[in-house]
């Protein structure tokens, strides 16, 4: 099998005005470069090379990210700069003209001059003299004509505005737009901001009331979750999980997917594509011990993390089967089942800054073939009476709700189960719909179904 190739990354300048500039550079290019490395990834070599101390850390950190998530909005305010060149410039320029341009357009406590200063400076280390003039033109040009305002009827469509305003592909706009009405521009600006960190206590270590009064007593604020009782919404992005595996990161949506399954005590519980094992863990607590999980999962790494994650978090009743979740694990016969589905994760781009725009339009249709015969195939191991939640991080109607009503269609054994009165302010048709960015929380597609007795 051919190894990807090692990550090496170039040199970082060790000039403390300019270093921080330059890591941020750096992984810009290796987000967009052929690599097409991840932003976090790419980040951490790139800071650990140049030995940023916290605070340059973070505004390198600040630089980088922002100018990913950003780069269609800010491609906007430079065009009118750029559009009348006869050549084009050069890709170093380009990424050094938007860490430019995103300091001034989006950074506060940032100081114009000294964000055009060592702009020029980075111009200067990554073309030459003729392209560092022409970066510090374009920003003093920037600096003062100020910033313009978006006009919607100067784009050729809504989706183009939207996308365009809030930096994303216009396809994902229109798909907030189908999928979140009433607060589809609510989600795309949610998504550019901070995402909700919460964590899920297991309740196979500790409860949830001794959790949270620990982490008060840290200064750490907390909210209980309308909606699940073993999540918590705290104040502290830095969080990670409890060692002793007490509690774990997990997003309030995702942790809603178990919820709605609602695992009884004594029952078999069969969950699909299980991944790394925090809704494994949560169902596990559940079950308290009692009653039967099987979890089927087919990459060997997640699975790998699964067995860690189990031992850590003290599940000890749950049997891993490795495979392919359509064929695998065709002896269960489950009360519940759930199948948390692969999708194209378009209601988590938030989570990412480069995850909007390594993402296709045609993923969903793609996708929604598997899902349909992964639903199936969960269908196909429910027992009578029993209980099928399905669940994607997609803002996709063709991921969520059509790949659910051609499943209903063609299986009358099934039908959709009634919801949680608490759940009201996100049902939609009988479903739950949790738009993405709204309340900093992830976008989620949920169905529960009911198989006849």
């Amino acid at each position: 099998m051919k190894r990807a190739p090692r990550f090496e990354p170039r040199p970082i300048p060790v000039d403390p005005k300019l270093a921080a500039r330059e890591v941020a550079f750096q992984v810009v290019s290796d987000v967009f470069g052929e690599e097409k490395r991840g932003a976090q990834a790419a980040f951490d070599v790139r800071a650990r090379r140049a030995e940023l101390d916290g605070r340059d850390r973070g505004f390198a950190a600040e630089i980088a990210y922002g100018s990913i998530k950003w780069r269609r909005l800010i491609d906007y305010y430079l065009a009118p700069y750029l559009n009348e060149r006869e050549r084009p410039v050069t890709i170093a320029i380009a990424e050094v003209l938007r860490i430019g341009a995103y300091q001034l357009r989006f950074m506060s406590g940032v100081d114009d001059h000294a964000a055009v200063s060592e702009t020029v400076n980075l111009a200067w280390k990554h073309g030459h003299k003729g392209t560092a003039g022409l970066v510090n033109a374009v920003l003093r040009r920037m600096i003062a004509d100020g910033v313009p305002e978006l006009v919607p009827e100067t784009f050729k469509n809504q989706n183009d505005y939207f996308g365009t305003k809030y930096s994303m592909p216009s396809w994902i706009a229109g798909q907030y737009v189908a999928s979140y009405p009433g607060v589809a521009e609510a989600a795309m600006a949610g998504v550019n901001l901070a995402p909700q960190h919460a964590i899920r206590v297991n309740g196979l270590r500790s409860d949830v009331a001794t959790v949270r009064a620990e982490l008060v007593a840290r200064g750490i604020d907390v909210a209980q979750s309308p909606f699940v009782s073993e999540s918590l919404v705290v104040d502290a992005g830095a969080l990670g999980d409890d060692p002793n595996g007490r509690f774990s990161v997990q997003g309030e949506a995702a942790a809603m997917v178990v919820d709605l399954l609602g695992p009884k005590a004594g029952e078999t519980i069969l969950e699909m594509c299980s991944g790394r094992g925090n809704k494994t863990v949560q169902i596990a607590a559940r079950l308290g011990g009692t009653g039967s999980l099987v979890c089927v999962e087919i990459d060997e790494r997640k699975i790998r993390v699964l067995r860690e994650t189990l031992e850590r978090c003290d599940v000890v009743d749950a049997r891993i089967v490795a495979g392919d979740a359509r064929t695998a694990a065709t002896d269960v016969s489950a009360h519940a089942v759930l199948l948390d589905a692969p999708c194209s994760g378009t209601g988590i781009i938030g989570r990412h800054p480069e995850a909007r725009w390594r993402k296709a339009p045609s993923d969903g249709e793609r996708l929604a073939i598997v899902q349909g015969e992964l639903l199936r195939a969960a269908a196909a191991r429910t027992l009578p009476g029993g209980r099928l939640t399905y669940s994607v991080c997609s803002s996709d109607v063709r991921e969520g709700r059509a790949v659910v009503d051609a499943f209903l269609a063609g299986d009358s054994a099934f039908a959709r189960a009634p919801l949680p009165e608490r759940y009201a302010s996100l049902e939609r048709d009988g479903d739950v719909v949790v738009p993405a960015g709204v309340d900093g929380r992830d976008g989620f597609f949920i169905a529960t179904l009911l198989r006849a007795a």
